[in-house]
């Protein structure tokens, strides 16, 4: 059998298998689009909503900083409130937009790369798919998996609401630090620095643990809190690879984060030379082929922790049985081992008997002490010292 890498499996997915990376760019990128079109809509709505007088576009068109600032400051007077209630419809509504469009791809997009890895699985380990036993469904074949991925994205939006509002707790735990008769703002902005830190890693584990919970609702036809449940046995038990595939995916795309980064800047050092469409154009495509690798890296990671569910049984290697001998004469040996013949060949020949594999002794069976019994009585008796 070859060698069986699941951080390999992941790479050659995304290379084997474009389709699938085609499909997660598709469903994300049309989330995406969906979600800039509505905030575009309900920024525009905003502005509508502004009253604007005659003396607010006279201080406008002056373009004097301090009368523009103070037209906008007029303009904007009273309308906090619209905005946090637009903020908290639009998001409300990402929020459930991005959980039917999640479920529906993942159910997509899961069961081939699935079935990808097993078929790839058998070739490695060149068996028959009838005796393939990672094609067997252990969960319940009544629960839907859109419905059950449905729960689980509705608790990752759940928990990206709850670091909002964690984070606006830190916030204002760090202005505490700072009080208008004592200021102490860089105290209070690495108190909420730090905070912020804790705030993201939690987020980003709980986020990526989620995340690969999906995989045991589309395999196993698990529930959303038994796909969590699995997840947590998996990285339990096989810590080593799930860290090895998820360190060299996530290496990958800080590479392609640095690339992008770096060509990003060459387009806006042309700003004096070129038009700002142009430039907007260069720095908008660069960022879109950033995205579309950083969504073929998502399918390749999941690639890799399937192959590690679908992983190939190890062959067990047997080793040759060989006769062993004892230079002595074992318990269970016959009278005639026992009784000397006269010659020395003879007895030396005696205590090299072999051991019986088929002796009770060696066995299991719960019936050892008649069997002990019974060879006693084949022993001679005692010699009479006189």
């Amino acid at each position: 059998m070859s060698a069986w890498s699941p951080t390999v499996e992941g790479f050659r997915t995304i290379f084997r298998r474009p389709a699938l990376s085609l499909a997660e760019i598709s469903w994300r990128w049309s989330f995406g689009a969906a979600g800039c079109f509505v905030a575009a809509f309900t920024f525009f709505e905003y502005l509508d909503t502004l009253p604007v007088s005659n003396r607010d576009l006279f201080l406008l068109r002056s373009g004097a900083p301090a009368f523009v600032s103070r037209a906008l400051a007029h303009i904007l007077r009273g309308s906090g409130f619209r905005v946090l209630l637009a903020t908290f419809i639009v998001l409300a509504a990402l929020a459930l937009l991005w959980i039917v469009i999640a479920s529906l791809g993942r159910a997509a997009t899961l069961p081939p790369l699935l079935e990808s890895i097993r078929l790839r699985a058998r070739a490695s380990a060149e068996q028959d798919s009838s005796e393939d036993p990672s094609t067997k469904v252990t969960g319940d074949k009544r629960t839907h998996p859109v419905r059950s991925l449905a729960g689980l994205h509705f608790l990752r939006v759940a928990v990206f609401g709850l670091a909002l509002f964690a984070l606006a707790g830190a916030a204002f735990a760090a202005s505490l630090l700072s009080p208008n008769d004592d200021p102490h703002p860089g105290l209070a902005f690495f108190f909420f620095l730090l905070l912020a830190m804790v705030i993201f890693l939690i987020l980003t584990s709980l986020n990526w643990l989620l995340s690969l919970a999906t995989l045991f609702i589309v395999r196993d036809r698990q529930d959303s809190l038994g796909a969590i449940s699995a997840a947590m046995d998996l990285c339990r038990d096989r810590l080593g690879a799930v860290s090895a595939v998820g360190t060299w995916f996530g290496l990958a795309h800080l590479t392609f984060f640095v690339i992008a980064s770096s060509v990003v800047g060459f387009p806006l050092s042309l700003l004096h030379l070129v038009p700002p469409g142009v430039v907007l154009l260069g720095v908008l495509l660069v960022t879109l082929l950033y995205l579309a690798a950083a969504d073929a890296l998502y399918i390749g990671r999941l690639a890799g922790y399937a192959a590690i569910l679908e992983a190939p049984p190890t062959p067990v290697q047997t080793l040759p049985l060989v006769d062993a001998y004892v230079p002595y004469p074992p318990f269970f040996a016959s009278e005639r081992a026992f009784a000397g013949s006269g010659s020395q060949n003879a007895t030396a020949k005696s205590a090299e008997v072999a051991v019986d594999q088929t002796e009770l002794i060696l066995s299991d069976t719960a019936e050892p002490s008649a069997s002990l019994e019974k060879a006693a009585e084949t022993l001679p008796p005692p010699r009479s010292e006189s």
